[in-house]
């Protein structure tokens, strides 16, 4: 219980960071493409409060932590009225691409803080707490952005395959996000019961795998190791 109260310390910090940078992306990228509707409802705020959705950021991702599960989450959905793009074709892959970009751009920070604090720190048990928080920042984030592109509604890469059919097939293509919130749920349950079975782990992990070598190399280069 020990470890998983240490882990919650160290997860729930980055989670909030990488999930709330994540929807204010997608509000601010509208609100430059033309819509001003986060903006309108006060979501374009650093404030996690204004974010957080109780389950899906806190309950979900620490039940997964706790049963040994991959943990993501999820917060409340920044507002966004594709309509009032000025190009809502263009402006919907490029606003659902903002929120995983930033995830990315967050993990490229995270590595190079990493990279900063090895060059520079002598070893402790503080800094063994310090180390793991960038390690856990770096994987959450490229993990949430990797997460967020998969091509089922109502994850961001649905919105960007849709941009990218052509019109008849994306009208065919949008009707699934009518069944977004089931699949999704789908796929938490089948997660939870069958955590052995890898689900998400096998779809996202080596991607995942690739992406952070490629960040702690990053750390490695910055530590001047």
């Amino acid at each position: 219980m020990n470890e998983t109260l240490q882990l919650a310390l160290l997860l729930i910090p980055c989670l909030i960071v990488a999930i709330v940078f994540h929807e204010v992306a997608h509000g601010y990228a509208a609100l430059l493409l033309g819509d001003p509707t986060a903006r309108e409802k006060r979501r374009l705020s650093l404030n996690p409060i204004r974010h957080v959705d109780p389950v899906g950021t806190l309950l979900v991702p620490g039940a997964l932590a706790l049963f040994g599960g991959p943990v993501f989450g999820w917060a409340k959905p920044v507002p966004v009225n594709f309509g009032r793009l000025n190009n809502p074709r263009l402006g919907m892959m490029l606003v659902a691409a903002a929120g995983p970009a930033t995830n990315f751009v967050l993990a490229a920070l995270g590595a190079i803080c990493l990279g900063l604090y090895a060059g520079a720190a002598a070893p402790s048990a503080a800094g063994e707490w310090i180390t793991g928080f960038f390690y856990l920042f770096i994987m959450i984030n490229v993990f949430l952005g990797l997460f967020n592109l998969l091509p089922i509604p109502p994850f961001d890469g649905s919105h960007i395959v849709e941009g990218l059919l052509p019109r008849s097939m994306a009208v065919q293509y949008a009707k699934l996000r009518q069944l977004g919130m089931l699949l999704f749920i789908l796929l938490i349950a089948a997660t939870w019961a069958f955590p052995q079975a890898g689900i998400i782990e096998k779809v996202v992990g080596p991607p995942v795998d690739w992406a952070m070598n490629h960040y702690l190399s990053l750390a490695q280069i910055v530590s001047g190791g």
